[in-house]
């Protein structure tokens, strides 16, 4: 939880900045707990328009404003859901409210709770086929890598592999630092390692990361390689016809 000197600057920031606001949330790092000595303030703003998104410096601290109304907060709440990635979900769910004029942070704040405690769609067949295909084209590549290569295929390898644990178990995901959050999650609530072995096979570089790896495929079907086929979606097909 932000400390209250940090609640009070941020509101602050609201009502001198957005005096007509709806509503207002802090999110991100400085609630969460685990914020570092470069880390911002994350502030969404519900207004009636327009829709925007700032940087700015206010009382010493930067700042990461999220301006939105109520259906541009549904947009990016559904594209969250799309690629199963919650960020604009824990902006305003994972929150302190700072302003709500009329309900609406404490209503917004407990749908968005709700959405990332219900957890992402399950993937389809043909995304869990893509992603198996996908990482064990990854781990021939490493096979052969050596030098600057290896290490480039193995920061995208540990990522997808990561992909798959987590939205294969219904878990959601992320990119950078919040895919390792989300993955430090995931051990958290299953007792297992798979942040440290996964980051640790890329320090090594060696046959650590492709077991890990390979541990993480053999839950959902293993290497996927011969066989593999994915046909077009009929909106595809209706676009190479245009």
């Amino acid at each position: 939880m932000a400390d209250t000197v940090l609640m009070d600057l941020a509101r602050e920031l609201v009502l001198e900045l957005y005096p007509d606001a709806r509503a207002a949330w802090l999110g991100g790092s400085v609630v969460r707990g685990d914020a570092s000595p470069t880390s911002d303030l994350d502030i969404t703003v519900l207004q009636d328009g327009p829709v925007l998104r700032k940087s700015i410096e206010y009382g010493g601290w930067p700042v990461e404003l999220f301006v939105h109304t109520e259906k541009s907060l549904r947009y990016f709440a559904d594209k969250d859901q799309a690629r199963r990635q919650p960020t604009m979900m824990r902006l305003v769910g994972e929150s302190v409210v700072l302003v709500d004029t009329d309900g609406s942070g404490a209503r917004l704040q407990q749908e968005f709770l709700a959405e990332v405690a219900a957890g992402p769609e399950p993937l389809t067949a043909d995304e869990l086929s893509l992603l198996r295909y996908t990482i064990t084209d990854l781990l021939e590549d490493f096979a052969s890598a050596v030098g600057d290569v290896r290490l480039a295929v193995a920061t995208v390898l540990w990522q997808q592999a990561a992909q798959l644990l987590l939205t294969g178990s219904g878990h959601w995901s992320g990119t950078g630092k919040g895919l390792l959050r989300e993955v430090a999650a995931y051990d958290s609530v299953h007792g297992s390692d798979y942040a440290e072995a996964l980051l640790g096979g890329v320090r090594a570089e060696d046959s650590r990361l492709v077991a890990v790896v390979d541990r993480i495929l053999a839950d959902h079907g293993g290497r996927l390689f011969a066989g593999f086929v994915i046909l077009p979606t009929p909106q595809e097909i209706v676009g190479f016809r245009v």
